[in-house]
C-alpha cells in the first residue's frame, strides 16, 4: 500500500505541472509548478542513477534480490514516463518509455558480458548505449526544438552513461572507494540534468511557468536539501544491506554515507552558521551509528541489542527535533519534526528487515518510499527556513543569464556548483605555484564537453563554440587552432589529466577568486540558458 501511495503522490506531483501558478510576481515560493517540476525530475532521475548502480552490482554478484532491484528501476521508469506524459501528452510518454527502457537493458547486457568475460559483448553493449543516447536526444529535441539542443542533450547522456559504467567498472575491479565516488557523481549529475530539462520546459511553456516563479534561492534550497536527504536514505539502505552480508564494499558504502553527512552539515551551516553545523553533525551521525548497531545485532541474533538500537533511535529523533526547533522555534515544531523522523527511521528499518527476511519486493518498495519521503521532508524544511528568513530566500527571479558559481578548495574533494556539492576522486593541489584540477571534473563544472584520446594523449575541451586542445607533457595548448603558452606542462596524476585551473578558466571567460585564508577558490561566470553537458 505504501508503494502505491508513493507512486500516486509522484504522479500527482507530475500532473500538477499542468496547473496554473498561484505565485505572485513579487513573492517566489518554494512550491508551485516550476519548482515542483525541477524537484520531481531531480527526484526521479536521481533515483534512476542509484537504482541502476545497485541493480548492476546485484547483477554482477548474482544476488538473490537482483530481480527486485531491477523491478524497482522499472517502476522508476514508469514514473518518469508519466512525468513526460504530464508535460507533452500521453503519446509522448508512450514514445519515451521504450527508448529510456532500452538503455537500462543495455546496462544489463554490459553486466552479463562482464560476468562472462565476453569483451565482444561489452563492446556491443557500449555501442548500443551510443545508439540509445542519440535516439533519446532526438526525442527531446523533437518535443522542444527551440530549447533542447540535440547535440547538447546527447553529450549530457554520454556523461550519464560514463558515470554509471565508471561506477560499475570500479566495483568489478574492487576499487570500492572509487565505485561510490563515481556513484555519488552520477547521482549529483542527474540533478544538474533535471535543472536543465526544467529550464527548457519552462522556457517552452512560459504561460504555465511565469518567469518570476521559476528561480529563487528558496527553490535552490529545497532542491539541494532533497538531493542530499534522498541520497542519505538510499545510501543508508544499501550500507545496511552490505553490512548484514559482510560485503567487502561495506566500508566504502558507509564512507559515502559519511560524505553525504558532511554535505548536509555544510547545508545546515550555510543557513544557521558554522556553530549550528558543528552541533548538527554529531546528532545526525549518531542515528547512522544506531542503524549500524541494529545491523550488527541482527547479524548476531542479539534481540536485546536490536531493542537497544531502536531505543537509541527514539532518543535520537527527539534530540534532532529539538535541534531544529531551537534553530527555528516559530516554524519548526518539535513534535511534528519528531513524527517525520519516526517515519524516516521506520522506513529504513522496514526496508532492512524485509531484506533480512528475503522479502525483496518489499525491500525495494520500502526503499523507494524512504527515498520519496526525504523529498517531502526537504520541502517542509525549506518552507520553514524560507518563512524564517524571507529577506534571504524570497529574492527576485534569476536573470535570463544567471551567474554560475563554482567553489572548490585545495586538498578537498568537494566541488560545489550553484550550491550543489559533488565529489572529485583527486582533490585540487598546488604545484610550482599553479593550482591543478582534474580536467574531467573541471569540464563537468563549467558545462564543457571533454573528450580524450589515449593513443595520442590528447584532450579536447569544447564550450560556448570554443575548442581548447591539450597534450600530456606539453607546456602549450591550442584555442580554436591558435597556440597559447601555458607556462607549465599538462600531466597525468591519480589517473586523471591535470590542468592549471586559472589558465583554462580565464581563457574561457571565467572569473577566478582566490581566498588565501582557507585556500578556497571561487569561479563565476554569466551563463546563457542552455543544457549543461560535459564528460
Amino acid at each position: 500500500m505504501k508503494s502505491l501511495q508513493s507512486k500516486f503522490a509522484i504522479l500527482l506531483l507530475c500532473f500538477s505541472l499542468l496547473l496554473p501558478t498561484l505565485a505572485s510576481a513579487h513573492e517566489v515560493k518554494t512550491t508551485g509548478p516550476a519548482p515542483d517540476l525541477q524537484i520531481a525530475l531531480g527526484q526521479l532521475l536521481g533515483e534512476h542513477a542509484y537504482l541502476a548502480i545497485i541493480a548492476m552490482q546485484k547483477g554482477y554478484d548474482g544476488s538473490a534480490d537482483f530481480g527486485d532491484a531491477a523491478a524497482a528501476l522499472g517502476k522508476n521508469t514508469d514514473d518518469l514516463s508519466a512525468a513526460i506524459a504530464s508535460v507533452y501528452g500521453q503519446p509522448a510518454g508512450d514514445a519515451f518509455k521504450p527508448i529510456w527502457s532500452s538503455h537500462i537493458g543495455y546496462f544489463v547486457d554490459y553486466v552479463k558480458a562482464t560476468v562472462a568475460k565476453d569483451e565482444a559483448g561489452r563492446l556491443k553493449a557500449i555501442a548500443e548505449l551510443e545508439d540509445y543516447r542519440m535516439k533519446q536526444a532526438e526525442f527531446f529535441n523533437k518535443a522542444n526544438p527551440a530549447f533542447f539542443d540535440k547535440t547538447a542533450i546527447a553529450d549530457g547522456l554520454k556523461m550519464h552513461i560514463t558515470h554509471l559504467l565508471d561506477a560499475f567498472n570500479a566495483y568489478v575491479n574492487k576499487d570500492y572507494d572509487m565505485a561510490y565516488t563515481d556513484a555519488r557523481t552520477a547521482y549529483a549529475h542527474m540533478f544538474m540534468t533535471a535543472a536543465a530539462l526544467a529550464s527548457g520546459i519552462e522556457a517552452q511553456f512560459p504561460e504555465k511557468f511565469p518567469a518570476a516563479t521559476v528561480k529563487s534561492p528558496g527553490i535552490d534550497l529545497r532542491a539541494g536539501l532533497g538531493q542530499l536527504l534522498g541520497e542519505h536514505a538510499t545510501l543508508a539502505v544499501l550500507a545496511m544491506q552490505k553490512g548484514i552480508n559482510g560485503a567487502p564494499d561495506f566500508a566504502a558504502a558507509a564512507g559515502a554515507l559519511g560524505k553525504n553527512t558532511d554535505d548536509l552539515t555544510a547545508a545546515i551551516a550555510s543557513v544557521y552558521g558554522q556553530s549550528a553545523g558543528e552541533a548538527f553533525k554529531p546528532i545526525w551521525s549518531s542515528h547512522i551509528g544506531y542503524f549500524v548497531d541494529y545491523v550488527k545485532a541482527t547479524a548476531a541474533k542479539d534481540e536485546t541489542g536490536r531493542t537497544k538500537a531502536v531505543a537509541e533511535l527514539e532518543e535520537y529523533r527527539m534530540e534532532q527535533a529539538e535541534f531544529f526547533n531551537m534553530a527555528n522555534p516559530t516554524y519548526f515544531k518539535t513534535a511534528a519534526i519528531a513524527d517525520g523522523l519516526k517515519m524516516h527511521i521506520d522506513h529504513l528499518l522496514q526496508a532492512f528487515n524485509a531484506y533480512v527476511n528475503k522479502d525483496y519486493a518489499k525491500t525495494y518498495s520500502d526503499e523507494r518510499t524512504a527515498y520519496a519521503h526525504m523529498f517531502m521532508t526537504a520541502s517542509a524544511l525549506a518552507g520553514g527556513i524560507v518563512a524564517q528568513f524571507p529577506e534571504k530566500f524570497h529574492g527576485p527571479a534569476a536573470p535570463t543569464s544567471p551567474t554560475t558559481s563554482i567553489w572548490m578548495k585545495i586538498g578537498s574533494g568537494a566541488l560545489t556548483i550553484n550550491g550543489t556539492t559533488t565529489w572529485m576522486d583527486v582533490a585540487p593541489f598546488m604545484k610550482d605555484g599553479n593550482t591543478f584540477i582534474p580536467l574531467r571534473y573541471l569540464g563537468e563544472a563549467i558545462g564543457a564537453e571533454v573528450t580524450w584520446d589515449a593513443a595520442t594523449q590528447t584532450a579536447w575541451v569544447k564550450t560556448g563554440g570554443n575548442t581548447a586542445t591539450f597534450w600530456i607533457g606539453k607546456p602549450y595548448m591550442e584555442l580554436n587552432g591558435q597556440r597559447k603558452e601555458i607556462g607549465t606542462q599538462i600531466f597525468l596524476q591519480g589517473g586523471r589529466t591535470q590542468v592549471p585551473l586559472r589558465f583554462i578558466t580565464e581563457l574561457l571567460g571565467w572569473d577566478v577568486t582566490w581566498n588565501e585564508s582557507d585556500w578556497s577558490i571561487m569561479l563565476t561566470k554569466q551563463m546563457a540558458m542552455e543544457m549543461g553537458h560535459s564528460h
